[in-house]
């Protein structure tokens, strides 16, 4: 799920990306593949990565987007989604 957050003036960035993996192994793979890709193909590297130890809920900072990547029960503790609920929202399909 896309965020749109370019019209929320407290927001820290202009765009969430919200994902999750079925198993922590999974979300740390997911972040993995993520930061590979985006170095080997693009050159890009985050500002700022937390929660790879446990990997419930790795978050990856670019700046002006960020990535959630949670395990389900973190997602539905957290509720991104509905915390930022006056945000845009796009989902997209594996």
């Amino acid at each position: 799920m896309q965020l749109d957050l370019r019209e929320i003036p407290e927001a820290p960035a202009n765009f969430f990306i919200i994902c999750n993996g079925q198993s922590t192994t999974q979300v740390k793979a997911i972040a993995n593949n993520l930061l590979k890709t985006l170095k080997d193909d693009h050159g890009v590297f985050p500002n700022h990565l937390e929660g790879q130890a446990t990997s419930q809920w790795i978050l990856i900072d670019f700046f002006d987007v960020v990535v959630h990547i949670f395990y389900p029960d973190a997602r539905e503790f957290y509720d991104i989604e509905n915390l930022w609920g006056d945000a845009e929202k796009a989902s997209f399909s594996n």
